[in-house]
């Protein structure tokens, strides 16, 4: 299979190496070319422009930043996808960022799949993302073998673009409201005069332990927040698609306004570009 991976950001340089770790050709391109530079290597090559890197790909997967960048390169991409290619937009662009999408390539739109993944840095190296499926059936059956190659499983959102970039967000929310309060818990620990230690030694085993506990608290008491496994800015922007996605549903977001203040704040204290870990600072 040859597969075309757009925007070689932490995420997509990681699918396009495991792309090709399981024998696939790959093509690259990113709007910084050094940045697809740095991922060539066996079976993976670079490439100028979206056309070039999309043209004869059986597979095409998008992992840009967000809405504006993926429409920037939409029309590239439906004016050189084959007509048996499937495109996955893995990007996370929020459930009504995904229609739009699907709106400006109404010809390719029976093989388009909305197709946000779960998981950063070292699920994405290892092949072990978690990948949410909303599109075609036709067009999900024939990205099986993308979709074996980066992913450990699947979940079938829906047949209509947009319900898995809502699963996605719904999923994020999780993720920012557990690091942010990780975060609170081993400030408050420091503010007391307790060593943050103690915080995972008593949840530990416990019912409310979690590796991500272990995980973040560790970066938060080093305070080594670079290399990001996903970055501050990244939260930021996705926070901000969720408090968006929920109004008018009557839903609350009393608790979405509050998360998105404290990574801002992060963000602003110069953090943008550092792991999410870094909301502890703001504390």
């Amino acid at each position: 299979m040859r597969a075309a991976v757009l925007g070689t950001g932490i995420m997509g340089a990681a699918m396009a190496r495991s792309l090709a770790r399981e024998g696939h050709d790959v093509a690259v391109w990113n709007r910084t070319r050094a940045r697809a530079d740095a991922v060539v290597a066996d079976r993976i090559v670079a490439y100028d422009t979206p056309g070039e890197a999309v043209a004869d790909a059986d597979v095409v997967v998008s992992v840009l930043f967000d809405e504006a960048a993926v429409l920037g390169v939409a029309e590239d991409i439906a004016g050189a996808l084959g007509p048996d290619a499937v495109w996955l937009q893995a990007g996370t662009v929020g459930p009504d960022g995904m229609r739009r999408i699907a709106a400006a390539v109404p010809g390719v739109a029976d093989r388009l799949v909305d197709a946000p993944v779960l998981g950063t840095r070292k699920p994405a190296e290892d092949g072990l993302l978690v990948v949410l499926l909303a599109g075609p059936e036709a067009a999900r059956e024939r990205a099986k073998p993308a979709l074996e190659a980066i992913g450990s499983r699947t979940v079938v959102v829906g047949d209509e673009v947009g319900p898995a970039s809502a699963l996605k967000l719904v999923c994020n929310s999780w993720v920012a409201s557990i690091c942010a309060a990780i975060g609170q818990a081993n400030a408050m620990a420091a503010a007391l005069g307790l060593d943050p230690a103690l915080f995972l030694e008593a949840i530990g085993g416990g019912p409310v332990d979690t590796p991500y506990a272990h995980v973040k608290s560790g970066l938060m008491v080093s305070g080594a927040y670079d290399p990001p496994a996903f970055s501050v800015e990244g939260v930021v922007k996705d926070v901000e698609l969720m408090v968006s996605a929920v109004e008018g549903t009557g839903f609350r977001d009393d608790l979405l306004r509050a998360l998105l203040g404290l990574y801002e704040d992060a963000e602003r204290g110069g953090h943008g570009d550092h792991d999410m870990a870094a909301v502890r600072t703001v504390f």
